[in-house]
């Protein structure tokens, strides 16, 4: 069977796919190069401060120079990077030989940011103003909230009680490639949108965030100023109020989109209103393989295929039925079971046995994360197994794995 991916793609990435101008453009901002420099590979890093201060280029031939006899291959995925992101240029001379120098702007932003010191995009609000802030416990749980609810619009869920302020034209954008419609018929899940479903947190973020600036030129906004203020985003204190006045048009109106989908809280004094960024807008700079953002797991399996789910999110229920049987729900908990007929109705909407197997591993509950394998053995044996059996020609494929 053919497997298909959504790639969810950080910020550089994005990044580096704008064209010259573009990139050159967010490089006028000093905490884009410093949020550019924090994501680059280790030895990238060390290339750019070892670079910092030269002004003349560098051949490649020198740059090797500096590395020990097995480095070669970080140091071609560190030069691949910067390049990409335009943070070095290539330099060709008359003898035909390569060489290296550093973006300008690049440069000068980062040599003020070493010498003087960053600033922050904007200042948090006086408590005297602001008085009583949510915690963070509850402004938690306010973007977990908003983001099941958003999910559960996205796919039409009958489960959503509140429909989120999105307009239709852009619910649609999200929607792109999530669900298929026919005349006269209820739009339904494609393969995509169920192997969306089965996606953390972080990366179904970086999904809707890609399509949402993707999309942005459609609107009339221009996709850099987007970024750049998503990144700005990351560097705002969890939890902190920040002033609604120091945002420009384009952000007033990307803010309210923003809190839709549990980035941002808006609040409203009696003079003022501001922004409050939650753990989701803090995180976008965060990998999408760095685990230490992931929430705690709610899912215990057992032996006998039954399955244990300790939520209370209308989300989770949805999601887990997607591969298995629910057999009860109650207000905290929602027992299934793993059944050959559930596992081929998966298969037949595009999820495949390793989707399964990584969703159930990565949402282990607490008690039996520490267990090894924290999900029995021969519940993934009998996901791959059946597979195998309704589709034959990745038998050899599997054998190979186990």
């Amino acid at each position: 069977m053919p497997e298909v991916r959504i790639v969810a793609k950080n910020f550089m990435d994005m990044v580096a796919a704008l064209p010259a101008m573009k990139l050159d453009k967010l490089y006028g901002s000093t905490f884009i190069c410093e949020a550019v420099l924090r994501s680059l590979p280790p030895l990238a890093k060390k290339y750019v401060l070892q670079m910092l201060f030269v002004d003349s280029p560098v051949t490649a031939k020198s740059m090797e120079e500096w590395l020990l006899a097995d480095g070669y291959s970080k140091h071609k995925v560190s030069i691949d990077r910067l390049l990409q992101l335009r943070v070095f240029l290539e330099v060709n001379d008359r003898k035909k030989e390569t060489s290296y120098k550093m973006n300008t702007k690049f440069q000068s932003n980062m040599q003020k940011y070493l010498v003087f010191g960053g600033t922050l995009p904007r200042e948090p609000m006086p408590l005297s103003v602001t008085v009583r802030l949510p915690t963070l416990e509850d402004l938690e749980a306010y973007a977990l909230e908003q983001w099941e609810c958003f999910l559960l619009q996205l796919i039409n869920s009958a489960q959503a009680e509140r429909l989120t302020s999105f307009s239709s034209s852009l619910m649609r954008v999200f929607q792109r490639g999530l669900l298929s419609a026919r005349e006269n018929e209820a739009p339904k899940l494609t393969e995509n949108g169920f192997q969306f479903l089965l996606m953390d947190t972080n990366a179904q973020l970086w999904y809707i965030i890609r399509e949402y600036i993707s999309s942005s030129e459609d609107r009339g906004v221009d996709p850099t100023d987007l970024i750049c203020f998503l990144l700005e985003l990351s560097f705002h204190t969890l939890g902190e109020a920040y002033n609604l006045n120091t945002l420009t048009d384009v952000q007033k109106h990307a803010i309210k989109d923003l809190a839709d989908l549990g980035l941002v809280k808006l609040q409203q004094g009696r003079k003022e209103s501001w922004f409050i960024p939650t753990k989701l807008a803090t995180n976008l700079s965060v990998s999408l393989s760095d685990s230490s953002s992931r929430k705690e797991g709610f899912v215990v399996v057992e032996t006998n295929f039954r399955m244990y789910a300790y939520s209370s999110s209308k989300l989770h229920c949805e999601i887990l039925r997607l591969f298995s049987r629910i057999e009860y729900q109650l207000p905290n908990l929602i027992v299934g079971a793993i059944t050959k007929e559930s596992l081929y109705n998966a298969f037949e909407n595009g999820i495949t046995a390793e989707q399964i197997i990584s969703f159930l591993q990565q949402n282990v509950h607490p008690r039996v994360a520490t267990k090894t394998p924290a999900v029995p053995e021969n519940v993934t044996d009998q996901v791959l197994f059946h597979k195998c059996l309704k589709f034959p020609g990745c038998f050899f494929y599997c054998s190979r794995q186990t």
